[in-house]
This record gives C-alpha cells, sequence and structure tokens, in this order.
C-alpha cells in the first residue's frame, strides 16, 4: 500500500475506494443475522463496524465541508459514535448488538451515499486542502476496523457449537515441525524509536526520541503451537509461580486452562477454531489469541521474558530479520506482546479537537503490541506502529516473541 499521507488527489481518491471496497468484500460472506450480533462488550457487530467507519468520514469531514451538509439520518451521529466526547452522545458499547435497527441493507445505503458524497467532495480537492489528512486518518482508521472486523466474528462464531466457517477458503499447509529457533543478540546502547519521515503515523507514535537499551537477545520467531502444547502439558496452567498475581486470578476466576480457541481431541491432541472452522491444531504455525498473562506466564516458563517495545522496533530496524534470521514471522503473523505499558512518548503532545480522542486517553492500564497480523490490511502496519490491549485480551490476533537478557 502506498503512502497515504503523499498521495495527490486523484490517488488518494483510488485508495479511499479500494479500502471502502474491502471493508465490503470482508463482510460478503456474512449474513445480516451475523452481522448484527455482538458476542461479548469488547467486540462489535459487523453492521457497527460498518456503520462506524462511514460516520467518521461523514462527522469530520463532510459535515465541517461538504456545502449544504445534511446528514444522512441525523440519529446515527449518536448511534455509531464510539468513544468522542466532543461530538456529544453515544450508544453504550456493549449494547450495540441489540441494534436490529437500521437494517443491514441501510446501513449499506449510509455507506453508499457517503461514499458518493466523499468523492465528489475530493474531486475538487487538491494537496493542498486542509482537510485532506482527515480523509487519510479515517482510512487508516477504517483499516483498523477490517482487522477488527475479522477479529470479532471470528469470536462470534465460536460461540456457536456448529463452529461454522466464516470463508472456506482452506489456509496454506505449514510444514510438519517449526524451524529451531534461534537468539539473536544485540549490544543496545543509546537508540532511537517512534516514527521518523514524512509518511503518516497515528500521534502515539511520536515523536521520536532516544532510550537506552541494555544488551538483549530476542528469539528469531514466533512460540509455535507445539511449544505452547508443551506448556500446557507441563502443567503451565496449574504453575501459580509462572503468573503475575493479576494474571493468575484471572486465570482462576475464568477456569481457564488452554487458549481461547484450542479444543481437546478424544486422543490427546488439540483442534482450534479458525475463520476457517474447526480444524486440527498445525502445531508448526505461531500459537494465537494469547493474552498478555499467558504469554508473560509462558515466557517464565521458557525461562525468558517477553521484550520491550523498544527492544523489538530496535531489532526490527536492524535488518537481521530480512537477511540473516531463519524465520523472521516479525509482520503479518501475530501481534507481538511486548512488556511496555502504553504510555506516552516524551514530549507527546495530544492534538485539538475531537480527533484528539483517538489514542491519549487511552494511555492506561494497556501493554503495547508491536508487529501486525494475519488480519492486517497488507500495508497497514509500520515500523513504529503501536498497538495496545488490556492484559486480558484474547480474541485478538496475538502471540509471543521471546527475550532475554545476556
Amino acid at each position: 500500500m502506498n503512502d497515504l499521507s503523499r498521495l495527490p488527489n486523484s490517488d488518494l481518491l483510488e485508495q479511499f475506494n479500494a479500502v471502502r471496497a474491502h471493508t465490503r468484500a470482508l463482510v460478503a460472506p456474512l449474513s445480516a443475522e451475523d452481522c448484527a450480533a455482538q458476542s461479548m462488550p469488547d467486540a462489535s457487530p459487523a453492521k457497527w463496524h460498518l456503520g462506524h467507519t462511514t460516520w467518521f468520514f461523514e462527522t469530520f469531514v463532510l459535515a465541517a465541508h461538504e456545502p449544504g451538509f445534511a446528514p444522512f439520518r441525523p440519529e446515527f451521529r449518536v448511534l455509531f459514535n464510539s468513544y468522542y466526547h466532543a461530538i456529544g452522545e453515544r450508544h453504550p458499547r456493549p449494547q450495540r448488538g441489540l441494534l436490529t435497527r437500521p437494517s443491514l441493507e441501510e446501513v449499506m445505503q449510509y455507506r453508499a451515499d457517503v461514499d458518493h458524497r466523499m468523492q465528489a467532495l475530493m474531486a475538487h480537492a487538491d494537496e493542498a486542502t486542509p482537510w485532506m489528512p482527515l480523509v487519510t486518518l479515517g482510512l487508516q482508521h477504517e483499516q483498523q476496523h477490517q482487522e477488527l472486523l475479522l477479529t470479532d466474528i471470528k469470536h462470534l462464531l465460536s460461540c456457536n457449537p456448529m463452529w461454522p466457517a466464516y470463508t472456506d477458503q482452506v489456509t496454506p499447509a505449514q510444514a510438519a515441525t517449526a524451524p529451531v529457533p534461534a537468539w539473536q543478540a544485540f549490544k543496545g546502547g543509546l537508540i532511537e524509536i517512534g516514527h521518523q519521515g514524512t509518511g503518516f503515523a497515528f500521534d502515539n507514535e511520536s515523536p521520536c526520541h532516544k532510550v537506552y537499551l541494555a544488551p538483549f537477545e530476542l528469539s528469531s520467531r514466533l512460540v509455535s503451537n507445539a511449544e505452547y502444547a508443551r506448556f500446557i502439558e507441563e502443567g503451565g496452567y496449574e504453575d501459580s509461580s509462572l503468573w503475575l498475581a493479576e494474571g493468575w486470578d484471572w486465570r482462576a476466576s475464568q477456569d481457564l486452562s488452554h487458549p481461547i480457541y484450542w479444543q481437546p481431541r478424544p486422543d490427546g491432541g488439540w483442534d482450534e477454531f479458525t475463520l476457517s472452522g474447526r480444524q486440527a491444531l498445525d502445531l508448526a504455525k505461531p500459537a494465537l489469541h494469547l493474552s498478555y498473562y499467558e504469554s508473560d506466564a509462558y515466557a517464565r516458563w521458557a525461562g525468558a521474558r517477553l521484550p520491550t517495545e523498544a527492544e523489538w522496533e530496535h531489532a526490527m530496524s536492524s535488518g537481521v530479520p530480512s537477511t540473516k534470521w531463519e524465520s523472521d514471522q516479525w509482520i503479518g503473523h501475530a501481534w507481538q506482546w511486548t512488556q511496555s505499558s502504553y504510555a506516552p512518548y516524551p514530549g507527546f503532545r495530544i492534538a485539538e479537537g475531537a480527533v484528539g480522542e483517538y489514542n491519549g486517553k487511552f494511555m492506561v492500564n494497556q501493554y503495547v503490541l508491536r508487529g501486525s497480523s494475519v488480519a492486517t490490511p497488507a500495508g497497514h502496519a509500520r515500523l513504529s506502529y503501536r498497538n495496545f490491549f488490556p492484559a486480558t485480551a484474547r480474541w485478538q490476533f496475538s502471540g509471543i516473541r521471546l527475550a532475554r537478557h545476556t
């Protein structure tokens, strides 16, 4: 994907059409019933994702800059507002699954209407138009929701005892075993992290700043399903000494004994619920859908730890994964937990207006993940990208890269 912040107007319009079309393609396999249901408060119905990503363009671009603006439906200003207090009232997040109306058909009409009006508005703009960066932000925002749409629909379908498949597409076969991991050493020292250059980045990726790193090592690949299965077999979920205190209490309260989408088989092996339905667990693939607590406990069991986000970014920027490591798995496989709390970088400033609510106010009680996953749209991730979730989050495509001191 191109650098959206540097595209000429015609190319940005083309990108707008492509991103919006991709969202429609993601919901094409779903029924209206699939699109309306909400499996838990942390997830949202596909219909809400469709509406909210449209609401973003209507609210932040059209409402302020379209001549003679009139909302598609005034009620949608509340219905599809997520967390923007500056915009006004919001429908409670846990109740999004109760919205049988508007229908999926009407939400798709809403998308078509806003798309047409955005296309007309953008046709008369150029690179110097002040609101064009909002279009870029809206496209990046929609790509985030494309990934959330997949994670949310996977969780929803997993609640169905028929284990229905989202797609019939079969994932490519993997090797019988994953490559033996190797430890790659880094000298550390005074390094820089954070967004550099003129391309797009979210505000939480800046400013670029210096960090001191002690010497460290990172594993050459992500923890595999086979390795995580051994953690389970050797009592990892029953050994409180491996778990953070809050993590152990959470595990016990939920009576957890394995990852969220794993299912034990009578023969002692495992099946896994995937977007293609229930399948035999591929032992060579990276272990996915692990919480921070599970990841941290595994790292302790393995005699290692989770990396910091500065270590991850420094290693990724070194060029080692693409030239020397046996199997990098840095992007496109799993979001990788770090031990870094989600906090502002030195010198971080919240943007003025409602868009300033996008990231800054969530910088508490969450951990940073780096990389990208199998559900991340192509070209969306960056070296400096900071994803973040609470320590209990399991429904995201999150995995483990081990680190250790030298």
